[in-house]
């Protein structure tokens, strides 16, 4: 085994046939008021229509990202205490990032799912109670992916609707039968896997994620990386991994939906 590196928590030292697939926007982030934040390089536009899965742990094909490019996942929220801590986090380096949210959470926390789209986050879905979908019935299984979006755009928006605002979606366990693939597909529903992780779900210190987290990416050198932010030891290791990024050249990848810059940053 690699002997363990010392990680100071203040300072840690077919490209073009799927780019085709995938507009990619032109905007960037606001302004951001710290010159010397790591920031979020550029917008990326996801088109369903075109791209209905990624992530290369679970499908074919992955987000067309140039070398240390990332885009930042968060799963399993919200959840107050430390998702707010991944917040802040995430507001001192003037990064936005991705979460999907189970349903019952977010039902449980309508203002905290306000926040994340306020602070100009991205809002998808990750079923109402987050079970085993391969393992339960199609029909019980399409309950579970409508039942959370509705609770998701009932915090956000007031409304409940199983049209979801932003039309992106990953399985719990990253499980899924090739049914709710192509129901998904469908209704034009992007499902994201995810590229590498921090397998955060496990027993470990905080040290021990972030020391896996990084040599993970440094290993693959770019991708859709999938945390959890109800996890404490994520959200305490979430400034010194993005001083990681800032200070090894990485970018940080917002993504959206096709068409819209935003659609779920007018919760206010």
């Amino acid at each position: 085994m690699t002997k363990m590196l010392r990680l100071r928590w203040t300072s840690i030292s077919s490209g073009a046939a799927l780019a085709a697939l995938i507009g990619i926007a032109s905007a960037v982030a606001a302004e951001c008021p710290r010159k010397d934040a790591l920031g979020t390089s550029r917008v990326l536009s996801v088109d369903a229509r075109t791209t209905p899965r990624v992530g290369l742990k679970s499908f074919p094909q992955t987000l067309p990202l140039a070398d240390h490019e990332v885009v930042l996942t968060f799963d399993d929220g919200p959840n107050p205490p430390t998702t707010s801590k991944v917040l802040a986090a995430l507001a001192q380096e003037c990064v936005r990032a991705t979460f999907f949210l189970i349903g019952q959470h977010a039902s449980q926390q309508p203002d905290m799912v306000k926040r994340i789209a306020r602070e100009g986050h991205t809002i998808g879905h990750h079923t109402f109670s987050h079970p085993f979908m391969a393992r339960i019935p199609f029909d019980k299984a399409k309950t579970e992916i409508d039942r959370g979006i509705a609770a998701d755009e009932m915090a956000l928006h007031g409304t409940s609707t199983t049209t979801p605002s932003t039309p992106f979606f990953r399985f719990p366990y990253f499980e899924a039968t090739q049914a709710q693939l192509d129901l998904l597909q469908s209704r034009g529903i992007v499902v994201f896997g995810a590229d590498l992780w921090a397998s955060d779900w496990n027993e470990m210190t905080p040290e021990q994620e972030l020391k896996l987290v990084t040599e993970r990416l440094a290993a693959a050198g770019k991708g859709i990386i999938l945390f959890h932010d109800p996890k404490a030891r994520t959200a305490a290791i979430m400034p010194a991994f993005l001083r990681y990024l800032r200070e090894n050249g990485y970018r940080v990848v917002h993504i959206v939906p096709s068409g819209t810059s935003q659609k779920n940053a007018d919760a206010r």
